[in-house]
C-alpha cells in the first residue's frame, strides 16, 4: 500500500481493529440470513508526511450509495453548530445575495438551508441520492455526484465559481485526496474562501477515540499534513480554529496561494507547534495507540460482563458509525446490549452491521426500563443524557466507553 498523498510505501501500522462491515451498512430483517461482507480495519501511518490512512478495502461508491443511512438534520446540537457557522461566515467575510456558496457533501441540506434563509445563493454537491432528495425538497439546488477535478472543471466551465467553498467531515472521506483538493482550487473564486471541518488526529490519539475509525474515513488528519496537501494543490491555509465537535475537530480556512488579500493568522503556526510538541511528527507517538485501543475495548467488555452477571438490563442510544466500530471491535451482540435506540426513522427497524443488534425507536426504551443506557455517540452525551433524563425515574444510569468508562 502506498500513501494516498505522497505515494510513499507504507510499512508502519497505527492500529488494527480487526474486521468490520461498513459502519452505515444497516441490515433489514431478511438480510440477517444472508452473507455479510467484512473488511480489514487496519490503519497505517506514512512516515514521510504522517498521513494516517486505511486502504480502500470498502469502495467509495459502495459506501456512499443511494441507501446511505446518515442524515445530518437529526442532531439538534449539530444544527445549532452549523447555524452559528453560517452567521460567522456572513459576518466575517460579508457574503450576500451576490455571493455563491458551495458545500461539498451537503447531505440533506442541513447547513445550506441557513444560507438560503439569508438570501445567499447556495449549491450542494452530494453523492448519496437519498439525502440529496431531502435537500431538494427544501429548495436547495443539489448536484448528485462525487466531487473532484472532473466535476469542478465542468462547473467552472459552466460559470459556477465559489466565493465560499465548504465541507464538514468530508475531507477524511475521500480516497483520492489530491484529486479532491485539486478540485477545490479549480472551483474557488480568485478571492474566495475555503473552510473545512474534520476530526483532529491529535484529539483522536490523545483521547483514545478508536471508534472514530471506520471504513468511511479513508484518512485521519492533522493540520501539518493537510497544510502539505493543500500547498501541493495551490492552496494555502490562512487560519485555523479548534472546535469541540466530534470530540475535537479543526476548522481550517484556505485561499489560493497567490491571493494576497488575506493574511496568515498566528493561529496556524501556533497549532503546528502544538502538534509537533504533542508528537505528531514522531512515529513513536503512533506506536502507542494499539495498546490504548485494546484497553478501551477490554474495559468495556468487563463492564458489560459484570452488569450481566448482576442481572442488569442494558440498552444503547445512537446507532452511530462510531458505535458500530466499538461494538464490532469488542464483539458485543444482543446478549449484552438488547437494542439501540435512534431518532432517525431511516435506521429504525433495521439491525446494526456485523453485530446485528436491533435499532428501535425511543418508546421501547421507556417500556424496557434499562439499568444502563450506553451512549454510543459519546460526543453528544450531554445532548442525549438531557433528552433521556427520565431514565433517572427508575434509577437508570448512563455510560460511555470512550475515552474511558464513565458511569453517570
Amino acid at each position: 500500500m502506498k500513501c494516498r498523498f505522497c505515494s510513499n510505501e507504507l510499512t508502519q501500522q497505527f492500529v488494527d481493529l480487526g474486521f468490520s462491515p461498513p459502519s452505515n451498512a444497516f441490515l433489514t430483517l431478511s438480510q440477517l440470513n444472508e452473507p455479510e461482507t467484512f473488511f480489514p480495519l487496519k490503519i497505517m501511518v506514512c512516515e514521510k508526511c504522517f498521513l494516517v490512512q486505511i486502504d480502500e478495502f470498502a469502495k467509495h461508491d459502495e459506501i456512499f450509495n443511494g441507501e446511505y443511512a446518515y442524515f445530518s438534520s437529526f442532531s439538534t446540537s449539530w444544527l445549532s453548530h452549523v447555524k452559528k457557522y453560517t452567521e460567522l461566515m456572513i459576518e466575517r467575510f460579508g457574503f450576500n445575495s451576490q455571493s455563491q456558496v458551495v458545500e461539498i457533501a451537503s447531505n440533506d441540506g442541513y447547513l445550506l438551508q441557513y444560507f438560503k434563509e439569508r438570501g445567499i445563493p447556495a449549491l450542494g454537491i452530494e453523492p448519496t441520492a437519498n439525502t440529496a432528495a431531502i435537500a431538494k425538497q427544501k429548495g436547495i439546488e443539489t448536484i448528485v455526484d462525487f466531487f473532484g477535478v472532473s466535476l469542478a472543471t465542468r462547473l467552472a466551465a459552466e460559470g459556477t465559481r465559489a466565493d465560499l467553498l465548504l465541507g464538514n467531515n468530508v475531507l477524511a472521506h475521500v480516497p483520492d485526496i489530491n484529486d479532491f483538493v485539486g478540485g477545490l482550487r479549480i472551483l474557488l473564486n480568485s478571492n474566495g474562501v475555503i473552510t473545512f471541518e474534520f476530526p483532529h488526529l491529535l484529539q483522536l490519539i490523545d483521547k483514545n477515540q478508536l471508534d472514530t475509525i471506520y471504513h468511511e474515513h479513508f484518512s485521519y488528519l492533522s493540520l501539518g499534513t493537510v497544510k502539505q496537501i493543500f500547498k501541493k494543490n495551490g492552496l494555502q491555509i490562512f487560519d485555523v480554529e479548534e472546535i469541540a465537535t466530534h470530540g475535537g475537530s479543526l476548522r481550517i480556512y484556505a485561499k489560493h496561494t497567490e491571493d494576497n488579500s488575506k493574511q496568515i493568522e498566528d493561529a496556524v503556526n501556533n497549532l503546528l507547534n502544538k502538534e509537533e510538541a504533542f508528537g505528531l511528527r514522531n512515529i513513536d507517538e503512533y506506536n502507542k495507540f494499539q495498546i490504548k485501543s485494546e484497553k478501551v475495548k477490554d474495559d468495556f467488555i468487563e463492564f458489560l460482563l459484570n452488569a450481566k452477571r448482576n442481572g442488569k438490563k442494558i440498552a444503547a442510544y445512537g446507532a452511530a458509525a462510531k458505535g458500530n466500530t466499538l461494538l464490532n471491535f469488542a464483539g458485543i451482540r444482543k446478549d449484552m446490549i438488547s437494542f439501540v435506540v435512534d431518532a432517525s426513522p431511516y435506521k429504525q427497524n433495521k439491525f446494526l452491521p456485523g453485530v446485528h443488534i436491533p435499532v428501535v425507536n425511543e418508546s421501547q426504551l421507556k417500556e424496557f426500563k434499562p439499568d444502563y443506557v450506553v451512549i454510543l455517540p459519546w460526543n453528544l452525551k450531554e445532548e442525549i443524557s438531557n433528552q433521556l433524563r427520565y431514565i433517572r425515574n427508575w434509577d437508570g444510569k448512563f455510560i460511555v466507553a470512550v475515552p474511558e468508562i464513565l458511569i453517570f
